[in-house]
């Protein structure tokens, strides 16, 4: 195990694996870049790491697919799991299991080190020299608004009383060199924030961070509660605090060995267009909608800097494994919470979001005497559709440990036995509802209301399986296996 504490000594970890795909040859700069990165999430090939890009200064390089699905098939997870500190050859699983521990545990506050010791701040622009034209910044699709100038960053912001500090991820589009325009939905952490400046009639001050240490990307982007800093959430991951510097031109603190940091400040009103934009459910979007414009005021960079990007689709990219993971252990931590046995929680990653498999051990009728299975589902059900994350995700389905919930082979062999056609589900109605899951109709998404559900796939008496492993005595299996051919 080991803690990589910059982007770039965790590409090299990865390198060395086999897990970078140098792309040496010159790419454009509009679509070559997220098309290779397209299909590589697709082919599940090693992460790209784009050398020469046309129209920007040269050293300056993309890097692709920072947490997708590795390519070494016998270690799936690697990219999250070196990410946040454990072994690459941890199961889907084990890193839920860390995700939930680490909320438990005491964070570790971020360390301030001095300018001169912050290699994010090796170059620093400002006035018409912070412009977002010198940055090699694709097209992330054909029909986007825009060109996406985050996909992989962090923004961090904080209350204007400086009581909460939030790390977060969210899809911002470039404008033009000194101008973006950012998703910023009032429920989640940056909406509320941003809310109280708007409150006070003030732009609010924000920085985008590109290429920081990995497990923050990946922090960034998942659910922790509400007034949590993730920069300690972060150091509790890492056993040591997150070195952090102050901006140039704001009072906040950033990540200090990070590739690139822009800073400037939030309108207070929804100013400009945004969208539309290729989102994690696997389409690409249509329409879009007025948000607050970022401006772009001062920009600090390592030399030779790299700009990171995830570029959504079809399974199976970042939104499919970490921001999934992370969705599975907030989860697993609420279920846990209400004293429910709970074995593990999965959403597979070809579901994109769309599922949560709720695992049962088996001996969950004695840890829960008197409890039917179909009590237990509406349960889970009140449980986790109370919670902020759990509006991405319409459909639970509550199922036993006799399989392996990561491999979706199993997954669809035990659902399409097991589902009921019309019965053994606990319908939540009139829950929230949000755009970004994509099996709702218009009239939902406009009231922003609509159903949930539960699916009991609970055996009442396991059957055995017709496999190798439940369907021959252990003699035959141990001998078929001494003598199978090489």
């Amino acid at each position: 195990m080991k803690y990589y504490g910059d982007l770039r000594s965790f590409i090299t970890a990865l390198d060395e694996m086999g897990d970078i795909m140098h792309v040496q040859r010159e790419v454009d700069g509009d679509f070559e870049p997220s098309a290779i990165t397209r299909r590589s999430y697709e082919i599940q090939s090693p992460a790209p790491l784009f050398h020469k890009v046309a129209g920007v200064a040269p050293g300056f390089r993309l890097f692709g697919a920072p947490g997708a699905l590795s390519s070494r098939s016998d270690m799936p997870y690697a990219r999250v799991a070196m990410s946040l500190g454990l072994a690459p050859e941890s199961s889907g699983p084990e890193i839920i299991e860390a995700l939930s521990a680490a909320r438990f545990k005491p964070g570790i506050p971020p360390v301030r080190v001095e300018s001169a010791q912050a290699e994010c701040q090796q170059n620093i622009l400002r006035g018409d020299a912070a412009n977002l034209d010198r940055f090699p910044i694709p097209f992330a699709h054909d029909k986007d608004g825009g060109r996406y100038a985050n996909t992989w960053g962090t923004l961090i912001v904080k209350t204007p009383d400086g009581k909460w500090v939030n790390w977060s991820i969210a899809r911002v589009m470039k404008v033009d060199g000194k101008r973006m325009v950012g998703l910023i939905v009032p429920s989640q952490h940056i909406g509320q924030i941003w809310t109280q400046w708007v409150a006070r009639g003030e732009p609010m001050p924000y920085a985008l961070v590109q290429g920081p240490a990995p497990a923050i990307s990946c922090v960034s982007g998942i659910p922790i509660p509400a007034h949590a800093d993730e920069a300690d959430y972060i150091g509790t991951l890492a056993g040591e605090p997150v070195p952090v510097v102050k901006a140039i031109s704001l009072d906040l603190d950033v990540p200090a060995t990070a590739e690139i940091v822009i800073e400037g400040h939030v309108s207070i009103e929804r100013d400009c267009q945004e969208g539309p934009y290729g989102e994690y459910g696997g389409y690409l979007g249509e329409g879009s909608s007025a948000q607050p414009t970022f401006h772009v005021e001062t920009i600090t960079h390592r030399d030779d800097p790299i700009w990171p990007m995830s570029i959504t689709g079809r399974p199976t990219d970042e939104s499919h494994t970490l921001w999934a993971m992370g969705l599975a252990a907030d989860a697993l931590t609420y279920l846990r919470e209400a004293e429910l046995p709970i074995k593990t929680t999965w959403i597979p990653e070809d579901s994109t979001v769309h599922w949560l498999l709720v695992v049962m051990p088996e001996n969950w009728r004695e840890l829960l005497p008197g409890v039917s299975s179909e009590e237990l589902a509406q349960r889970i059900g009140e449980v986790l559709f109370k919670t902020d994350a759990m509006v991405f995700i319409p459909k639970v389905y509550v199922v036993d440990d006799d399989f392996d919930p990561t491999n979706l082979r199993e997954v669809v062999w035990a659902l399409s036995t097991r589902v009921h056609p019309v019965g053994r589900r606990a319908v939540f109605d009139d829950q929230r509802v949000i755009r970004l899951p994509q099996c709702y109709d218009e009239a939902e998404y406009v009231a922003g209301k609509g159903a949930k559900v539960v699916f009991d796939t609970l055996q009442t008496k396991r059957h055995l399986h017709a496999s190798f492993a439940q369907g021959y005595p252990e003699e035959v299996r141990q001998r078929i296996l001494d003598n199978w051919p090489e």
